[in-house]
């Protein structure tokens, strides 16, 4: 929650200007995203930005910033090499980087996302590089600030990371990859999600239900792991249980172990409760903090010089700080005794979890029990010292610790302090555990993620943790931006629910305007060949589909087929299937690496020139 010295809420762009050119599909979403932080569009004359890039600028002197203000971004689809190979809009970034491959993990075969999630994700880190470019000239550090470049396939590629890290590992995965996962179905047709953390709560439910033991049993595992492997392998017997239960019945053996269940809801419910809030809030407080020092920092990055404080968990906030990392700053992770548990969690490279690293490598760790009042003052003296305080902790826990943003305020007036949780503040009516697959079925990413004809079913990718953790750190950007034109400190929060609206925007908007909120039947499906699968541009896929069937693309090799489609002039490009065949494909020669622990490592999301 706020803390009352929050003053008012205001936006670091206000009195900045911007025009965007060049497509419409790269270009408007980043333009959104500078109205939502104060800026005003104009025209933009003639389009500057070529048929496959967007160019976006920032300009205009304001409080606080150097006269001639300017950032200056482009977004491509592709770096040249892949879009010689085609990945030329959302469908063939999905297919190129690996997106596919993972959401299709339930289903047993790739299939493509029914909303734009590459090009959503694409959309935020370019927003973050303009931010951070602003930023370092309103810190007198020009030597950092360059301007950002962003490509839709490299975002695919960092939000498939933790996917394609565990590929690469030294040893496999602790789950089953296979086939299966929720939604659950009641007898009167209800789906929902189940969600606990607790394996006794899950064992009651089921129990509750009457549910075979051995089942049960078998189905906890995969239940666990499904956020790290997406998909869950249950046995048939727990679906069949639901199914012979009602909604209501089901609703009472949640109540009664623990667990918690959630319908799935529809575009046009969520369209009709939609508030239109943006997807982060900051609020200046305070009288004014210290001044920070302008000289130039010896490290590159336009973030260099400055400290992260993270106590994160799991994904969103501990990927927020890792991309405030990749631009410079230095990031100290808070742990419990002992470390952090998932460092163990398997798959391994040399001991250390390769899903871990991909979020958390280059860290520095301090290990601090927040449950003790002495090692809660050592918090406060390292928050004293910090530009950021970013946590992602159970809502009112900070309050309960006293280390919500008034307390450290006191120690540190112009902390911009940053929390990443599930529902934001009063946004939902008693809205259930803040969890990725419980905040797409409340908000109908579920129903959004499939094409008509589909029943809804939330993705087993991760896609709010990831999406959430984006907006946390543009958010985090924003407050440091906002700090430098005040001199104040901000408080910033985002949540799992403004990613989950920032995903469905364009199907709201179709909802409200009465039109069909989800995309057409066999939208995004691939094209099998003998050997693997491909997939067309959107614009191509009918026409690519009638080819499939007159010709025979399921006869032909996968090169062969994406040579006839492109002889009748279409886009299409191979769909990755197995992403630990991404650091050898031809696409993205050069661009994955290995860490010092030889876990596989996507490039950072900007370049900055």
């Amino acid at each position: 929650m706020a803390s009352p010295a929050v003053t008012q809420t205001a936006r670091p762009l206000d009195g900045l200007r911007f025009t965007a050119s060049g497509p419409p599909a790269l270009a408007g979403p980043v333009a959104e995203h500078l109205r939502l932080l104060g800026a005003v569009a104009e025209d933009a004359g003639p389009a500057a930005g070529g048929p496959e890039a967007a160019r976006v600028t920032l300009a205009e002197s304001g409080p606080g910033l150097p006269d001639t203000a300017t950032a200056t971004a482009t977004v491509a689809w592709a770096s040249p090499q892949a879009s010689r190979m085609g990945v030329t809009d959302e469908a063939t970034a999905q297919a190129a980087t690996g997106i596919m491959a993972v959401h299709g993990r339930r289903d047993g075969l790739p299939r493509g996302l029914a909303v734009d999630y590459a090009t959503a994700a694409t959309a935020v880190i370019t927003t973050q590089g303009l931010l951070a470019s602003l930023l370092a000239r309103a810190r007198g550090c020009e030597g950092a600030a360059a301007q950002p470049h962003t490509y839709v396939d490299r975002a695919g590629l960092l939000v498939v990371s933790q996917y394609l890290a565990a590929s690469g590992a030294d040893e496999g995965e602790a789950a089953e990859l296979a086939p299966g996962g929720p939604p659950f179905t009641a007898a009167d047709g209800t789906l929902f999600e189940l969600e606990t953390l607790d394996p006794g709560a899950w064992t009651g439910f089921w129990r509750a239900l009457d549910a075979p033991a051995d089942a049960v049993r078998a189905g906890w595992r995969p239940f666990q792991f499904r956020y790290a492997t997406a998909c869950a392998p249950f046995p048939g017997a727990l679906h069949a249980t639901t199914r012979a239960h009602g909604w209501q019945r089901i609703r009472e053996a949640a109540a009664a172990s623990g667990a918690e269940v959630c319908r799935l809801r529809s575009l046009e419910e969520r369209a009709a409760e939609d508030d239109g809030a943006a997807p982060w809030t900051l609020a200046p407080y305070g009288p004014g903090g210290r001044a920070r020092p302008k000289a130039a920092p010896p490290t590159p990055g336009p973030l260099a010089g400055m400290t992260v404080l993270e106590a994160g968990r799991r994904v969103q906030a501990p990927l927020a700080a890792h991309l405030l990392g990749l631009l410079g700053a230095e990031v100290v992770r808070i742990e419990p005794p002992g470390g952090d548990p998932l460092r163990g969690m398997p798959p391994a490279c040399a001991g250390i979890s390769a899903r871990w690293l991909a979020l958390n490598r280059g860290k520095r760790a301090v290990e601090i029990d927040i449950k003790s009042p002495a090692d809660r003052l050592r918090l406060a003296e390292l928050a004293a010292g910090a530009d950021v305080f970013l946590h992602n902790w159970a809502p009112g826990k900070a309050a309960e610790l006293g280390l919500d943003s008034a307390d450290l305020a006191r120690a540190n007036p112009a902390l911009v302090y940053a929390y990443t949780g599930g529902w934001g503040t009063g946004r939902i009516a008693d809205p259930p555990m803040g969890t990725d697959f419980m905040v797409q079925a409340r908000t109908a990413v579920g129903e959004a993620a499939r094409p008509e004809g589909e029943a809804p079913a939330p993705s087993l990718m991760t896609l709010l943790d990831v999406l959430g953790g984006l907006l946390g750190a543009e958010a985090v950007l924003a407050g440091l931006l906002l700090r430098e034109r005040t001199g104040r400190g901000v408080r910033v929060d985002s949540s799992l629910l403004g990613a989950a609206d920032l995903l469905t925007a364009p199907a709201l908007l179709r909802a409200r305007r009465g039109e069909r909120s989800r995309r057409p039947a066999g939208f995004r499906t691939p094209l099998r060949t003998a050997d693997g699968w491909i997939a067309p541009a959107d614009a191509d896929a009918r026409a690519a589909a009638a080819i499939s069937g007159t010709h025979g693309l399921a006869e032909l090799s996968t090169e062969d087929a994406l040579r006839a489609l492109r002889a009748g002039g279409l886009a299409a490009t191979a769909v990755t299937t197995d992403l630990a065949d991404l650091h050898h494909d031809p696409r993205f020669a050069g661009s994955i690496s290995r860490d010092a622990h030889g876990a596989p490592a996507v490039p950072d999301p900007w370049s900055f020139v």
